[in-house]
C-alpha cells in the first residue's frame, strides 16, 4: 500500500469537488480500489502505486480542464477520468474565437472586426497601438489579451497603465495619499481584471506583483522584461511621456497603447504623444495600428449615436470657425 498527497492549487477546490461534493463523489466512485480523503486544498491517496499513479495523471488532466474552461461537469470527470486514451490534446475549444474562459465560466471573445485584427495582429507584432473611440472595446481586449497570455505562461507578469490626467476633474480634493487619489481613476482596468480572473486569484496576483497596475509616471527608469504592457487613455500623455513608456520595453515582452484622440484632456499648451507616435511610428516593422470605429462599439447602442451626435457637432462648429 501506498500513500500521497495532492495540492489543489486554484482559487475555489468547491468547483473542482461539486455542490455537496457532487463530483468529488462521482471521482470516488471511479476510482473504488483508492481510499479519498479530501481536506480541503489537500487530497490524500491511499491504495496501490500502479493506482495512485493513474488517478494523478488522470487529475492533472482535469485540473488542464478546469483551469482553460473555468469549471468542470459530470460528463467532462466521466470522459476524462475513465477513459484511457484521453489527454491533454482532446481539450478542444469549440468556439475557436474565445481569447480565455472568465469568471464563472465567462466566455471573453473579440466581438467586433477590428478587434479581432488587434488579436491577429499582437500574435504578429510585439506592440501594436489600438486608437478609437469609446466603447470600441480597446482596453478591455488588451486586457483579455494580456491575462491569455499570461496564463498560457508566455510571459511572467502583466503591467496596467495610465497617465494621471484629470478629465475635468480634481484628484487633490479625493481622500486618502497617492494611491487612494489614483485607484478610483485606474478602476476600469481593475474592473477588467475582476471579469477575467477569479477574486482571490486577482488579489493573489496584485499582492506578489505578477499584476502590476500604476500611473505612467512610475515606468520611468525601468525595463520590462516577460511582460505584457498596456498603456491605456494615451492620449492624454505628452510626447515625452510616450516616448518614456515605449523605450521601457524590454525582452519577450509585449505592448498594446490605446487612446482615443476624439478625448484629449492634456492643457492646451500641451499635444497628445499618441497623435506624435502614429505620425512617426507607422512604418517601423513590429509595430501595427489598429483603428477602431463606431462599429466596434460594444457598449448600449446608444453610446454609439451619442459619438455621432458630438462629432457631428464638432464638425459644425469647425465649420463656423473657418468661415
Amino acid at each position: 500500500m501506498s500513500e500521497t498527497v495532492i495540492q489543489v492549487d486554484i482559487d475555489s477546490p468547491i468547483d473542482l469537488y461539486g455542490p455537496g461534493d457532487k463530483y468529488l463523489n462521482q471521482i470516488k466512485e471511479i476510482f473504488p480500489k483508492l481510499k479519498i480523503i479530501v481536506r480541503g486544498e489537500l487530497i490524500k491517496l491511499i491504495g496501490e502505486h500502479s493506482e495512485i499513479m493513474r488517478f494523478e495523471k488522470k487529475f492533472d488532466l482535469l485540473l488542464v480542464h478546469y483551469d482553460k474552461f473555468g469549471k468542470v461537469t459530470e460528463n467532462v470527470i466521466n470522459s476524462i477520468m475513465r477513459e484511457d486514451n484521453y489527454d491533454s490534446t482532446s481539450i478542444k475549444d469549440a468556439n475557436g474565437d474565445v481569447l480565455i474562459y472568465g469568471r464563472n465560466g465567462k466566455l471573453v471573445r473579440a466581438q467586433s472586426p477590428n478587434q479581432k485584427k488587434m488579436v491577429k495582429s499582437i500574435d504578429k507584432n510585439d506592440m501594436i497601438f489600438a486608437i478609437g473611440p469609446a466603447g470600441t472595446g480597446k482596453t478591455y481586449t488588451a486586457v483579455a489579451l494580456a491575462v491569455r497570455a499570461l496564463k498560457n505562461k508566455e510571459i511572467k507578469r502583466i503591467i496596467l497603465t495610465r497617465p494621471a490626467v484629470e478629465a475635468g476633474e480634481s484628484l487633490g480634493f479625493l481622500p486618502g495619499d497617492m494611491k487612494d487619489k489614483l485607484d478610483p481613476y485606474l478602476q476600469p482596468l481593475y474592473d477588467a481584471l475582476r471579469d477575467m480572473l477569479p477574486q482571490q486569484k486577482l488579489l493573489s496576483y496584485l499582492e506578489d506583483e505578477t499584476i502590476e497596475i500604476a500611473p505612467l509616471a512610475y515606468m520611468r527608469g525601468r525595463t520590462l522584461n516577460n511582460a505584457f504592457a498596456i498603456l491605456d487613455e494615451a492620449q492624454n500623455a505628452s510626447e515625452n511621456q510616450i516616448k518614456m513608456f515605449l523605450t521601457r520595453m524590454g525582452k519577450d515582452s509585449k505592448f498594446i497603447i490605446t487612446g482615443d484622440i476624439t478625448q484629449i484632456d492634456l492643457p492646451r499648451h500641451k499635444s497628445s504623444g499618441l497623435l506624435q507616435a502614429q505620425r512617426i511610428l507607422k512604418d517601423i516593422k513590429g509595430i501595427d495600428f489598429i483603428y477602431l470605429n463606431n462599429k466596434d462599439i460594444v457598449r448600449h447602442k446608444l453610446v454609439s449615436k451619442i459619438i455621432d451626435a458630438y462629432a457631428k457637432n464638432d464638425e459644425e462648429s469647425n465649420n463656423e470657425k473657418q468661415k
